[in-house]
Formats: C-alpha cells, sequence, structure tokens
C-alpha cells in the first residue's frame, strides 16, 4: 500500500483585490496544481522538481495540513489529509522553507523540547531523540544557543532535527539543502538516503539541485504549472524537465 497517495489533487488561490473589480474586470483565480496524481512507496525517496510557480509548495503544504486542496484527495500513511487532519499531521515530518516555527528568544533544546511534548513524546523519549539526532544531523554544539543567533544553514539542521524528533512515516521537505555548504549537504543526501527511508518512511523532497536530485531519489515528479508533465526515474525525465526549465519564464 502506499504511503503517500495524491488523486487529481487541486487547488485555486482567489485573485488580489483589485480597483478594476469596482467595474466588473476581476481577475479569474490562478490555479496552483490542475490534477496531480502520483504515489509514494514506504521507504522511497522521490523528489519534486519544477520551476518557480509549478505548485511544489503547495503540494507539501497541502500535504502537512496547512493548506487545503480545492478538489481532489491526499493521503499519508493511509489517513486523509482533509477528513483525518489532526491524525495526518502527527504521521507527517515537516522541514519547508521559510519555516518561522521555531521560538527566536528560546534555546535550541527548549524549542525541540516543546515540539516533542506536542508530538506526545516523553522527556525520556525526547532527550533521547534530540541527542541522537543532534549528534547524527551535526547539530549538537547548537542545542544551548538561543534560534535567534543561528545562522540560516544551522537553523535548517534545527528543523531537520525537529522533523525527525517522533520518527514520521512520511517525511516532506523543501529545499533541503539550499543552505548548506556542500560538504554538509552531501553527508545530509546521504542520511536521508540511507536511514530516513531504510526506517520505511517515506520521502518527498523539493530541489532546484538537479545533481541532489539524481544522487538520492528513486524517481522524480516534474511539476510545470501545476501539471504533472513526467514522473519517473531521474534519467528518464530528464529530457523533458531540460524543456521546461529552458522556457521563458512568461511562456
Amino acid at each position: 500500500m502506499p504511503e503517500v497517495e495524491i488523486r487529481n489533487l487541486k487547488k485555486s488561490y482567489p485573485p488580489p483585490f483589485s480597483w478594476r473589480w469596482l467595474v466588473g474586470k476581476r481577475e479569474a483565480p490562478r490555479e496552483a496544481l490542475a490534477g496531480v496524481s502520483f504515489d509514494i512507496a514506504p521507504g522511497e525517496v522521490v523528489a519534486l522538481i519544477g520551476p518557480n510557480g509549478a505548485g511544489k509548495s503547495t503540494l507539501l503544504r497541502i500535504l502537512t495540513g496547512l493548506l487545503l486542496p480545492s478538489s481532489g484527495s491526499a493521503r499519508v500513511a493511509g489517513l486523509d489529509v482533509v477528513e483525518d487532519r489532526p491524525r495526518s499531521r502527527a504521521v507527517v515530518g515537516a522541514a519547508l522553507s521559510e519555516d518561522r516555527g521555531l521560538s527566536s528568544r528560546l534555546t535550541v533544546r527548549q524549542n525541540l523540547a516543546f515540539y516533542a511534548a506536542l508530538f506526545g513524546l516523553s522527556q525520556r523519549e525526547a532527550a533521547s531523540r534530540t541527542a541522537e539526532l543532534a549528534e547524527r544531523l551535526e547539530a549538537k554544539a547548537l542545542l544551548e544557543r538561543r534560534v535567534r543567533t543561528l545562522s540560516t544553514g544551522e537553523k535548517a539542521r534545527v528543523i531537520l532535527v525537529r522533523a525527525l524528533l517522533h520518527q514520521p512515516r512520511v517525511l516532506l521537505l523543501d529545499e533541503l539543502t539550499r543552505s548548506l555548504d556542500p560538504g554538509a549537504a552531501v553527508r545530509l543526501r546521504r542520511q536521508v538516503a540511507q536511514e530516513v527511508a531504510g526506517s520505511g518512511a517515506a520521502v518527498l523532497f523539493a530541489s532546484h539541485d538537479l545533481s541532489e536530485v539524481e544522487a538520492i531519489a528513486s524517481r522524480v515528479v516534474l511539476l510545470d504549472r501545476g501539471h504533472v508533465v513526467a514522473f519517473g526515474p531521474y534519467q528518464s525525465v530528464k529530457p523533458r524537465a531540460d524543456e521546461v526549465f529552458a522556457k521563458p519564464a512568461e511562456a
């Protein structure tokens, strides 16, 4: 049974208010996702690629429960992300771009303890998982620092630790290695591919780094203007991806 099931998923955003509405010239809604469908098996690492505005972040936010779809369905670990929203959010770990969920005045350890409690972990479990993940993800030296003192790359490590605290069945990552130096990026890719997916979790990550995609993804979803235009192994998707990325932004 797939760990992630997406069926004909659609999402539209209303147009921003404009003075043109006063004369009856209202713009059409902007369609971010236009009938997206695919599955991810347990233990599979799938990459989500496409130009800016293709719908990648919208899709990830729907799977986390942060956005509601306009129509269609999405399930994680057998749970509908709309009808079973609280339970589905509990089985998902997410490290998304523009994440503002850390309290800047608290230390990293205090932030992680707060989220561990939300995930239902005991204090002993929280301490054990925090120590284990901080060691593996090179964040041990950050635990006693206040979040406001961290660099962007350091915050990215902490957000990933937070996403893995409760051993999620589905891991969602948006631009995972964008803020990391090349060496750290390589090591983190290895962690995701070998350890996270190796535990049976399904991983869906968005990236603009095609070398990263080729290195760790078993299959690739290519989005363009809200449509899945290719889905399969990297080498089979690459020719179509080259066409999509070569198009002018306004085309």
